[in-house]
Formats: structure tokens, C-alpha cells, sequence
């Protein structure tokens, strides 16, 4: 009945508004985890939550299946919302449903509101992908109680990277994972610094039409002739009715950033229904924004009035907000932007660039040197650029087993994410009208089949290794 009432609110797609979400139960617990999980000198601990389903499983089974979502760079209740694929299939599996939140995310933070002090940066010290594996496996093994219970790990985007990680290091604790949309190579050495912005160009090249990209490509130039002078940089804030005035060349430069930003989130949520994943859209938010530039704009002034009227799409869709907070100085997200910002700095050293000639972005060189100088000016880190790729092998995945790594071609994230087996018992599930982790999400009327046909798939692996375990 739920799905058959959102399949009929989707008829209304373009009305902004209206959204379909689901609303799943769990109760929220809290788990003791060391601070310092490879130091045998201290014992300093803090509390990690968890969220906790058993309604699905077997209560005359003491081994019921764990179904363990690998948390990641935002609150662990915002990912359980918006992960219905796992629900689904605990449901038809019979799992415990586990949601373990993220070391420094949400509200699990080591040292409560003192955790980001910019003037203690020990504090950052045990912020890594290490700990926090150790903090999911302890969990694991209390919620097992002695029991040898399968455990399957699921995991979207950085989310994902982590499920992969975890099977790897831990294939005693985790039977499988799922790994959808999870750029595990994205990382110096291994995948072009520019696959990125040229996948997200190409989304909305084929979008509407090309002009699209060909207009958002100009609009650098134009911002930066009109905002040559004062009352040109008054005129760019009250056309895009920005929450702060620009003022000067680094607002305009946040300004463009941002907007790279949003285009980005556009291809990421690019779903066939109404969603406020990262913000309310509406269904194929890509092809709406592309609406709005699908001619070919020679005037400076009617390119950026039509960009403001398509960057509404994702900005003000439900027509609620005041002005556009393009310094997310006002911004309530449940993705945290400084957690992640962290981690970039010290182990997520993940290359970037582009180039105008091929991509609908301003050209952008990758700078190693410049990054670490930022990162250690900011938070007196140094990045370690090829950490990640030494822990975990980079793309030499030869002896991996059970790992689903699954990835939609509409998703700018795909260009680093495992695209072919390295093995028979890796699977590798290509989505070409997915876009970000499409496939962790409910089910619904409007999913193409080839996201339908994926879930068929992932359900039947996870059911074989359940039944090995």
C-alpha cells in the first residue's frame, strides 16, 4: 500500500513538494569503544551509537543474520532513511538490522563539543578508517554474544568503501559486503584526477540537450565579467539571491565553487522520483535543471538569469527558502562537511582536476603540495597520500572474495569505483541508468529495471553466502 502511494505521488513529479520518504523503526543504543584501539597504554573510551532492528529475525534462530551498515560522514539516523534495500532484504532474510555510526560523526564524538577544537589537534589523532573498523568489529562481536552468526556488511559511497574494507580486513567477522557506488580507487596512481567532472559533464550533456553543459561551461566567464565591479557583484547576488553579499574575488570564487558543488549533488541524486536525499529535487533533477538551458544563451545576462532559474531546482525546489547559503554558513545538513574535511587531510586524499577544453568546469590542476599546506595551516594535519592504497592494495584485488561492488553510470563516482571482477567470487554490478547508490535505496514503481535486476542479484548473492556461513 505504502509503495503503491508513492508510485502515485511520483504522477506529480514536477510539483514542487511533494516527496515520498520512508520512515524506518530502530531503537537507538550507544556501545563503548577505546579511544585508541592499537594502543596498549591507554584506556580512555568513549560511547559510539548504534541503531538496532530485530523485528525481521528468526527470535527462535539464534543465529539469525546481522545485516551491519557501515556508517559514514554524516549522522547514522540521516543513512538508515534513506538505505531501503537493506530493510527490504532483512525482511525477506530474516536479519537483525544494525546502523553503527561513524567515529566523529553525528553524535559520536571522542571528546563531545571539545572534539574539533582547532587548538588541541591531538584531538584528530584516531579520526581514521583504521579505528573505525575496530570500532565496528567490537561491535560485532558483542552483538554476536558468542554466537557464529553471518554477517553481511552494506555500505554506500564512502559508506561502501568502508563495507569493502572491512570484509578485506576482517573476513573472520564479515561473510560479504555490499560496496555500491564505492570509489575505492579513487586515489592518486590509480584513477584519472579528471574522470570525475568529465562523467558529471557528460550527464548533462545527454541530459536535455548539450547545450546545457555548453552554457554552465560559459558561465564562469560571465560571472567574473559581471562581477568585475561593485555594482556588478551586487546584481550577481540579488539575481541568485545569494544569503551573503560578494564582495570580493574569494566570495566569487566560493560562489563558483559551490556551484561546482551543486552540479555535482545534481548527477549524484539524479533518481527517477521525487527525493531529499541531499536536498528536496524532483524526479531526474538533471534534466529539469537542463530545462532551463537547453538554448544556447550568446547574452551574458539571460545565461545568468537562466542559471538561477535551474540551480532553484536543487536550491529551492519547495519555494521555502529565504536566499541561497552559498558559504553553508546557515546550512543545517545531515552530511557533516567538516568531519569530511578532516578526513580528506590526513588518509581521503582523493585527486581532482579538470579541464575547460573537455569538461563543462573551469580547468583545475591537482596540487598535492598546495592541499597539504592548506591541511596543516587548517587543522595541522599532513596528508598521506597513498595511505589508503598501502592499507588496503589499491586495485590489486586478486585475492578478495565475497565483495559486491556495485555502480550506476549516471554517478560521477563510478569512474572510481571497481568496474571489473578481479575474480569469480567478486561481483560486479553495473547500473546504467543508476545514479548515486540508486540500489540501496526502497524499492519503487519508477526504478528502471536494470536497478530492479540489480537488487534481484545482490539479494540472491548475500542469500548464498547466509546459507554458506
Amino acid at each position: 500500500m505504502f509503495i503503491f502511494l508513492c508510485g502515485a505521488l511520483l504522477l506529480l513529479a514536477f510539483k514542487p513538494g511533494v516527496f515520498c520518504e520512508d520512515k524506518f523503526e530502530y531503537a537507538i543504543r550507544e556501545f563503548t569503544v577505546p579511544l585508541d584501539h592499537f594502543s596498549f597504554l591507554s584506556n580512555a573510551s568513549f560511547n559510539i551509537r548504534y541503531l538496532y532492528n530485530d523485528s525481521y529475525a528468526d527470535k527462535t534462530n539464534p543465529e539469525s543474520p546481522i545485516f551491519f551498515y557501515t556508517g559514514n560522514e554524516g549522522d547514522i539516523e540521516w543513512f538508515a532513511q534513506n538505505t531501503g534495500f537493506m530493510w527490504e532484504l532483512a525482511a525477506q532474510l530474516r536479519a537483525v538490522v544494525i546502523f553503527a555510526e561513524h567515529r566523529y560523526y553525528g553524535k559520536s564524538m571522542p571528546f563531545g563539543s571539545d572534539t574539533f577544537n582547532t587548538s588541541k589537534p591531538d584531538h584528530l589523532a584516531y579520526f581514521t578508517v583504521e579505528q573505525t573498523l575496530e570500532d565496528y568489529a567490537l561491535l560485532i562481536t558483542y552483538l554476536r554474544s558468542g554466537r557464529e552468526r553471518p554477517v553481511v556488511a552494506f555500505g554506500g559511497s564512502y559508506g561502501g568503501m568502508l563495507a569493502a574494507w572491512f570484509r578485506m580486513k576482517y573476513p573472520h567477522i564479515v561473510n560479504g559486503a555490499l560496496a555500491a557506488s564505492a570509489p575505492i580507487l579513487q586515489f592518486p596512481g590509480l584513477t584519472p584526477c579528471d574522470i570525475f567532472d568529465k562523467i558529471t559533464t557528460s550527464v548533462y550533456e545527454t541530459a536535455y540537450n548539450a547545450n546545457c553543459s555548453a552554457n554552465i561551461g560559459k558561465s564562469w566567464k560571465a560571472f567574473e565579467t559581471l562581477a568585475a565591479n561593485d555594482a556588478g557583484k551586487k546584481q550577481l547576488g540579488d539575481i541568485f539571491r545569494l544569503c551573503d553579499p560578494i564582495t570580493n574575488a574569494d566570495d566569487l570564487n566560493q560562489f563558483m565553487d559551490y556551484l561546482e558543488d551543486i552540479y555535482a549533488n545534481l548527477a549524484m541524486t539524479n533518481y527517477p522520483y521525487n527525493t531529499t536525499f541531499l536536498a528536496p529535487v524532483p524526479a531526474y533533477p538533471v534534466r529539469q535543471v537542463c530545462f532551463y538551458l537547453k538554448d544556447l544563451h550568446l547574452n551574458d545576462t539571460d545565461l545568468i538569469h537562466s542559471l538561477a532559474s535551474a540551480l532553484a531546482v536543487y536550491t529551492n525546489y519547495t519555494g521555502a527558502e529565504k536566499c541561497v547559503d552559498y558559504k553553508y554558513s546557515k546550512s543545517s545538513t545531515t552530511l557533516d562537511n567538516k568531519g569530511w574535511e578532516i578526513q580528506s587531510c590526513n588518509q581521503m586524499v582523493m585527486p581532482f582536476c579538470s579541464n575547460s577544453s573537455d569538461t563543462m568546469y573551469r580547468t583545475k590542476a591537482w596540487n598535492v603540495r598546495e592541499i597539504s599546506d592548506k591541511c596543516y595551516k587548517k587543522f595541522h594535519l599532513t596528508p598521506k597520500p597513498y595511505d589508503i592504497e598501502l592499507r588496503y592494495g589499491g586495485n590489486k584485488l586478486e585475492s578478495v572474495s565475497n565483495i559486491i561492488f556495485s555502480n550506476g553510470l549516471l554517478d560521477p563516482w563510478s569512474g572510481g569505483g571497481v568496474l571489473q571482477a578481479p575474480n569469480n567470487q567478486v561481483y560486479v554490478i553495473i547500473l546504467p541508468e543508476g545514479a548515486h547508490h540508486l540500489d540501496l535505496r526502497s524499492s519503487n514503481p519508477s526504478d528502471p529495471a536494470s536497478v530492479t535486476d540489480a537488487r534481484r542479484r545482490e539479494a540472491a548473492i548475500i542469500g548464498g553466502w547466509i546459507n554458506q556461513a
